[in-house]
């Protein structure tokens, strides 16, 4: 599954009608006319926003930028649309105001609403205006309305105590409630012809300034540190994933990590087996549990960094992490360097690539326990221009976590970048060789003054199941590159020395 979050074109006009037609289901308004799309993406291109899954168009978010001063937000639908005519489009005005979101109804578990609700706060930001301002039904009211007001219906759903499809999804993408309009759509009969006024407020906006950066400047990153636990089936450790990747998307990171060998729990019923057979068994499960993880990926709207699992290719035994890109983009890492443990009771073998993934939120690395002891790998990453080092880890004591916590936070200082890591705790005893764990999960950064002083960013509780959340600043390590104290990557004595990628 590819899915892709761009601007509308004309062409996409035989998808978008087929969408809306399903989505609308002969309920409430017609469908926007090819005439509609063509004035729109004419007087505000960057405004009409859709979702392609696999190159078909399901979902789609138009918009106008209205003059809080000249528009009166309060009045009915169509006289805001000037009844499709869109004359109140104003590029010198100060709101996003939002006239049209639906989702085809085949993709909603996909949670692609959320996406365009990015996508726009994304540009409300980019174009420096004061808010994003929409109008929402309320489609659940009419089964109150012979019991509750409007204002009481809408208290309840901000509660949890009723669910709303449109307004409990709009509450949950940061929109406050500025006003109940009356007669809004008056052939809307489930919303008993009211609406909300929705609004949300762009807290970058600055009215001394005609426009914002349009990158994207901070990253949210989700480490899970992994509680070691007996599952009776694979069933019951998709729950436990889905729970953790579920609450951190919930906080809007764009990245969730979790630890090295996360799913040995389910070698358990292999015990009897010699480890090396028992590890075989366990990687004929990671092609499946892949495939899930990358369906998280994209219905939780998450970047996913699959830890490690055990995987077989022509009668070789590799540890290897997955990133399942959100847009349903899988990519792979496999250990390089390899443990003496590893290599004495699985006889695993260690990759042979060195590479740097390009995400939606900038440029990542891959490497797995022991390989972020070994600096010249994140030396070529950095060249390459890594920003985020992801190190998935599984140490069973004290000391084999504090050197791969102090090379780390080495990688993180020489090449100038956020270095995540994140492991197991607690103990297997149904498992040989994964007997205990220690873990203290934690994100590090450069040494500068626009980074802690101790170059740690967060970390979590040693020894604790938790989710440990952080943001990052991506620009920072642009100023850092430029105007740092010490400029490390650009003071290297490449006439005396160097490190190279040998292909």
């Amino acid at each position: 599954m590819d899915i892709q979050v761009r601007n509308l074109t004309i062409e996409d006009y035989k998808d978008l009608k087929r969408s809306m037609e399903k989505a609308y289901g002969g309920d409430t308004g017609d469908v926007w006319t090819r005439e509609n799309i063509v004035d729109l993406i004419e007087v505000f291109p960057e405004g009409q926003l859709c979702v392609e899954v696999d190159r078909r168009v399901v979902a789609c978010a138009l918009s106008l930028i209205i003059d809080s001063k000249k528009t009166n937000i309060y009045k009915k639908y169509y006289e805001i649309i000037d009844d499709g005519k869109f004359s109140t489009h104003d590029y010198e005005g100060d709101i996003l105001y939002g006239i049209e979101v639906f989702v085809h109804p085949d993709f909603r578990s996909l949670r692609l609403g959320r996406r365009l609700y990015d996508a726009r706060k994304e540009l409300c930001e980019q174009m420096n205006l004061r808010g994003i301002v929409a109008g929402g039904r309320i489609p659940n009211y009419h089964a109150y309305a012979d019991k509750i007001t409007p204002r009481t219906y809408i208290e309840k759903v901000k509660r949890k105590e009723i669910f709303d499809p449109t307004l409990t999804f709009q509450l949950s993408n940061d929109f406050h409630v500025s006003k109940i309009l009356k007669n809004y759509l008056p052939e809307d009969k489930e919303s008993n012809e009211f609406a909300t006024l929705l609004q949300w407020d762009n807290i970058y906006y600055d009215p001394d300034a005609k426009s914002s950066s349009a990158s994207k400047q901070t990253t949210r990153l989700g480490l899970v540190q992994w509680q070691m636990r007996s599952f009776k089936d694979i069933n019951e450790f998709y729950d436990q994933v889905e729970f953790f990747v579920d609450a951190v998307s919930d906080y809007g990171s764009d990245f969730v990590m979790f630890p090295e060998f996360f799913n040995t729990p389910l070698m358990s019923p292999y015990n009897d087996l010699p480890e090396r057979a028992a590890m075989e068994k366990l990687s004929e499960l990671t092609s499946e549990i892949v495939e899930k993880l990358q369906e998280f990926a994209v219905s939780y709207n998450v970047n996913i960094i699959a830890g490690s699992m055990p995987i077989m290719e022509y009668k070789k035994l590799y540890n290897a992490s997955y990133l399942c890109h959100r847009n349903g983009k899988v990519d792979v890492h496999k250990k390089i360097h390899i443990t003496p443990n590893e290599f004495k009771y699985y006889g695993m073998v260690g990759g042979n690539e060195i590479n740097v993934f390009d995400t939606d939120c900038g440029k990542v690395g891959l490497l797995i326990c022991y390989d972020v002891e070994f600096p010249e790998v994140s030396r070529i990453m950095a060249d390459q221009g890594m920003q985020i080092l992801f190190v998935p880890y599984m140490t069973d004591t004290q000391n084999g976590y504090l050197r791969v916590r102090a090379c780390a936070q080495a990688r993180a200082i020489e090449n100038e970048c956020y270095v995540a890591i994140a492991g197991c705790v607690g103990n297997l005893p149904r498992v040989n060789n994964m007997d205990i764990q220690y873990s203290q999960s934690a994100v590090f950064t450069p040494s500068d003054f626009a980074f802690p002083n101790n170059g740690i960013k967060a970390e979590a509780t040693p020894n604790t199941e938790m989710v440990l959340i952080a943001d990052v600043d991506l620009y920072a390590l642009r100023d850092l590159h430029e105007y740092g104290t010490v400029k490390i990557l650009k003071d290297r004595r490449k006439d005396l020395y160097a490190v190279n990628l040998l292909k």
